[in-house]
């Protein structure tokens, strides 16, 4: 699945920087401002909120398609827990 960036202003490079680190950190949008700022991206709180809403169910839905299925069976070893010799 190809994720389309048609229609915005910024490069796809920031956009994705921007959405991955808010969802990997979990910093506020004031403070993603900021540190965008400091490597010279200047980007409103609202637009990096768009972006975070916008891109990231489409980028978890890239992610999930291209998972590796898990086999349908499986198997598991008994186990037990011997408590006061019994």
């Amino acid at each position: 699945m190809k994720i389309s960036f048609k229609g915005a202003h910024y490069p796809k490079d920031v956009i994705l920087h921007a959405v991955f680190f808010y969802v990997r950190y979990g910093v506020s949008y004031r403070d993603l401002e900021e540190i965008l700022a400091e490597r010279g991206v200047t980007v409103d709180h609202a637009t990096l909120n768009r972006w975070v809403v916008r891109y990231s169910p489409l980028i978890a839905l890239a992610a999930k398609s291209s998972k590796r299925t898990v086999a349908a069976s499986w198997r598991m070893d008994g186990t037990y827990i011997k408590i006061k010799g019994e």
